[in-house]
């Protein structure tokens, strides 16, 4: 390693932030109107095309936080750590498509899941599925900044928290304008840089370090699991509750589910098929600069494994790779901060102002300026929050967990047309109260304590897989895939999985909520009508369909479900 690592000047710095968040911003600015439209703001009006959401879906999904956790994935399992990061990650951007077009099939014109859940269900799920998407975001939001951070401090003589503060301010900038449509159109920009840079410089440091000879001087530094591919280690810390966390990502997750309602319904597939190519092959590949740093035998810096991404360009890059790497990761969180201040916004405007506040009849314009306070409202909460510097990748799997509790609800939701309000809100709740003291180990894991977690965790491991085998196949498949993993999977994990509290809680979360989901809504005769779905969600602000409806030849708009209107909004429940 070299003795001292290469920084870029104050003024580099400043020209790379300025030509960076100006190209930003004025693309934002190009798109922005005089009267903003709430759901163009929030959505894109449900028609971007194919290039720019799979660009987005890319570019969202491979963020500062995940390029530094992969890494920390590498540099503490071995080469197994980015595989399991990378390939689990991608598995759930594909698992995206199957559910999704059954969420857009039944809601068309929705702006977030929680919207849809208050057509479903109720109030109480509505804002159930909200509050987890605020915490989410802002701990997704403050995880970016506090890459972008040590980016800054690493690679500059600015400070920690002057990174934090620019890069806080750029993003704010560029998005407050045009909202989700800033987003999506930057990120198409960010993706580029991404994906140009990742196949550069991983190969260049790579070589700097020592090429394939590295793998067999820096074989001691390594522990037996380390230099295991199959390494149980690996799996049951860093594979095993990501593979739990993904399907919870996928459905939970309000970043994704507005680029669900943002694509036009026919390019779905298309859409995140192509983004889990893009974000598997990056990841994976940035997760190895951790694994070289294992086997260069270099240690992060003030022991923190958030340092050791940019440690490793200031130790290999020359200055002109350098000033790309810097770009790359600036694009990478920049990519996934605004989509989380356009989630939050998007939550705060649809769930809590237009639907809770304005109870159905919002103001447009009103519910723009809303989105706008809440995207200052939360880069401030995250900026705040960033001065803890906690461990990245224990954020994104507590997070991950945490949203397992509502998988099954939500996804039985759209299914099964027995499902009641009191047996999604009781399982989640239930599921939350049996997934903190496992996770944080408030409780003695000894006998029959222990025996009874790992039976619900045991059942978990049947419930996810069942769940991913439905989106893929179908009800048949995933009772049988359910079924025999469970049954299989038992005389192991019984007695073991207590052991490993990420994901012991995490799988017990899916269990207990499955368990009383599927037991209270069995004990309830009532149906759904999921054609409701329609007439309860649309447009609060439908200005750009009726001036296109307006203009066209024969009077009619392009075939959208007319389910606009703030009338139509007035129906809900």
């Amino acid at each position: 390693m070299h003795e001292q690592l290469q920084q870029l000047s104050g003024p580099i710095v400043v020209a790379l932030f300025l030509a960076f968040f100006g190209a930003s911003l004025i693309i934002s600015l190009r798109i922005s109107k005089k009267r903003e439209n709430a759901d163009g703001y929030m959505t894109g009006g449900g028609r971007v095309g194919f290039g720019i959401s799979a660009a987005s879906m890319t570019a969202t999904w491979i963020w500062a936080a995940s390029m530094y956790a992969s890494a920390t994935s590498g540099y503490t399992y071995g080469l197994s750590g980015p595989i399991h990061y990378g390939l689990w990650g991608a598995l759930m951007i594909l698992l995206i498509y199957p559910f999704g077009r059954r969420i857009r099939q039944v809601a068309p014109r929705a702006h977030t899941i929680a919207e849809v859940m208050f057509a479903r269900h109720g109030r109480s799920s509505q804002l159930m599925l909200a509050g987890s998407n605020v915490l989410g975001s802002i701990i997704s939001l403050t995880s970016n900044l506090i890459a972008g951070g040590a980016l800054i401090s690493m690679l500059s003589p600015f400070t920690f928290g002057q990174g934090v503060l620019a890069i806080g301010a750029g993003v704010l900038l560029y998005t407050l304008w045009s909202g989700f449509r800033a987003s999506v159109l930057t990120d198409f920009m960010q993706v580029l840089f991404m994906l140009g840079a990742v196949i550069i410089i991983i190969p260049v440091v790579f070589f700097a370090a020592g090429g394939p000879d590295l793998f067999v001087a820096g074989a001691d530094n390594l522990t037996p699991q380390q230099s295991n591919f199959f390494s149980s280690d690996a799996f049951f810390n860093q594979g095993a509750p990501y593979i739990a966390a993904v399907l919870a990502y996928a459905i939970g997750n309000q970043t994704i589910a507005q680029r669900l309602f943002a694509v036009r319904e026919d390019l779905i597939k298309k859409t995140f098929v192509t983004a889990t190519f893009g974000y598997g092959a990056t990841i994976i590949g940035v997760g190895m600069l951790g694994v070289i740093a294992l086997y260069a035998g270099i240690e992060p810096i003030g022991g923190d494994v958030n340092n050791l991404i940019p440690q490793m360009a200031a130790t290999y890059l020359p200055p002109a790779l350098l000033a790309l790497f810097f770009i790359m990761i600036i694009g990478s969180l920049s990519s996934t901060a605004d989509a989380d201040l356009t989630a939050l916004s998007s939550i705060v405007m649809a769930d809590i102002y237009g639907q809770n506040i304005a109870k159905g009849k919002p103001n447009p314009r009103t519910m723009v300026l809303v989105g706008r306070v809440t995207m200052v409202i939360a880069m401030t909460a995250g900026m705040y929050f960033a001065g803890s510097q906690l461990n990245i990748l224990d954020l994104l799997v507590f997070v991950g967990a945490l949203w397992g509790a509502l998988v099954f609800p939500v996804i039985a939701s759209f299914y099964w047309n027995r499902v009641t309000n009191v047996a999604f809100s009781v399982s989640v709740v239930v599921a939350l109260a049996a997934f903190l003291p496992v996770r944080f180990e408030w409780l003695p894991m000894t006998g029959w304590v222990a025996i009874a977690f790992d039976v619900l965790a045991t059942i978990g491991i049947g419930v996810v897989l069942g769940l991913m085998a439905f989106g893929f196949f179908g009800k048949r498949v995933a009772f049988w895939v359910g079924g025999i993993a469970t049954v299989a999977a038992a005389p192991f994990a019984i007695g073991f999985l207590h052991t490993y509290p990420v994901l012991s809680g995490s799988l017990v979360a899916y269990s207990v909520s499955t368990i009383l989901c599927t037991l209270i809504t069995l004990g309830s005769n009532k149906r759904f009508d999921f054609d409701l779905i329609k007439l309860r969600t649309g447009d609060f602000d439908p200005v750009e369909e009726i001036a296109a409806k307006a203009s066209s030849p024969d009077g009619q708009a392009a075939e959208q479900p007319d389910a606009a209107s703030s009338t139509v909004q007035s129906t809900k429940q």
